[in-house]
């Protein structure tokens, strides 16, 4: 069984950090130990980045010229070459970057259309951004299976769909196993940290792992630094982990918290595991969040959380369980939230205790696979979880 994987937001295999590459690496891993092999047709291809709204028509004329030169190669290609495909897998389809590949050729090769983490806004639909907005109706409207991450977008995508299409709900997932590893060496690893960054051992220490971006990212990190600036009374060192075009403006949201924060920069996805663990708590406002990948991975390290309540966070975060949600925006909640836990040890133990648990439970990559199994059998595919 061939997969073409397609994803029109962001190509998985580019080397800036993202969650949203995470979780689209992570569901090639889940197709590949499902028994498929992920192809990825040069034809598929699409420019990176969104298109502004002036030019969406443009888009959409280009990619039906492109949609006719895959189908056009498709046909061509003799049985078994490395491009042909059995069903077409997208990741991402919105408003700002539709799949308007999919559906066209879907339809003229006749091959299951499989689309993760769709959504549908419509208010969109007489905006600026109607073209792209009228793009994702056409794709749900071919598509066989939609598997919704976020739970927030279950009731926009669910009226959109054909009679024989289906949606079905998957939780974010991720590996568990290298931060259960990690959970288990937290002093050895927090000794490293200690060490190389002259932290003090003896103090708790708080993380926040996202890219330096504008809007959203920015946005979050300025309600970091205004909750934290609320709780300079207590002992505590950030741990900044993250880099990007807004790194000045994220410096400065944090400057009032003075010599507390040490910026690790990028690491490797390897290098996450061990900073998570070392941690006392994983902190991030969460605006406009999908569902946080960063937040799945602290709690998978045995760290709890304190994030906005926002978009599918609340899936992920266990609030009073595994770990703290506030209104999301809100510093003083925020501020309040890490108080109530830095004062509270045996409750912070607790919760990370249970989110080491549930994340094993819940969110770990091999549950995820036989979901996604018997997702897709019915489409003749034939996959399934090797024993």
């Amino acid at each position: 069984m061939r997969v073409l994987f397609h994803a029109p937001l962001k190509e998985p295999d580019h080397p800036v950090p993202s969650g949203d590459r995470e979780m689209a690496r992570g569901l090639c891993r889940l197709l590949v130990s499902l028994g498929a092999r992920v192809v990825r047709s040069r034809a598929a291809r699409v420019p990176p980045g969104t298109v502004p709204p002036d030019r969406a028509l443009g888009s959409e004329r280009r990619a039906r010229a492109q949609a006719d030169r895959l189908i056009r190669r498709w046909r061509a290609l003799p049985a078994g070459h490395p491009e042909r495909f059995d069903l077409w897998f997208t990741y991402h389809c919105y408003y700002r970057k539709p799949d308007w590949l999919g559906p066209l050729v879907c339809r003229a090769l006749d091959v299951p259309y499989v689309i993760a983490e769709a959504s549908h806004a419509p208010r969109r639909a007489q905006g600026p951004w109607r073209v792209g907005h009228r793009a994702v109706e056409r794709a749900l409207a071919v598509a066989d299976r939609v598997i919704t991450v976020n739970p927030n977008d279950l009731a926009g995508v669910t009226p959109r769909l054909r009679p024989r299409g289906r949606q079905v709900q998957l939780d974010p997932f991720v590996d568990t196993a290298p931060f259960a590893l990690a959970a288990r060496q937290r002093e050895s690893h927090r000794a490293m940290l200690a060490a190389r960054h002259s932290l003090d051992p003896a103090a708790p220490w708080l993380t926040a792992v996202a890219m330096m971006r504008a809007r959203d990212k920015l946005s979050s990190y300025r309600v970091l630094g205004e909750a934290l600036a609320q709780v300079l009374d207590r002992p505590w060192r950030l741990l900044v982990v993250g880099d990007g075009p807004a790194r000045a403006e994220v410096e400065s949201a944090l400057a009032p918290l003075g010599d507390r924060v040490t910026l690790l920069g990028a690491l490797p996805a390897t290098n996450l595991p061990a900073v998570y663990a070392a941690s006392d708590l994983h902190l991030w406002p969460a605006i406009n969040e999908a569902y946080g990948m960063a937040l799945l991975e602290a709690q998978a390290a045995g760290t709890p959380v304190i994030a906005g309540r926002t978009g599918g966070v609340p899936a992920v975060v266990a609030d009073g369980a595994t770990g703290l949600l506030v209104p999301v925006g809100d510093a003083t909640s925020f501020a309040a939230a890490v108080r109530r836990l830095l004062d509270n040890p045996v409750e912070r133990a607790g919760f990370g205790a249970a989110a080491a648990t549930r994340a094993a439970r819940i969110h770990d990559w091999r549950g995820a696979a036989r979901s996604l199994s018997t997702v897709l059998r019915p489409l003749g595919c034939g996959l399934r979880l090797a024993p």
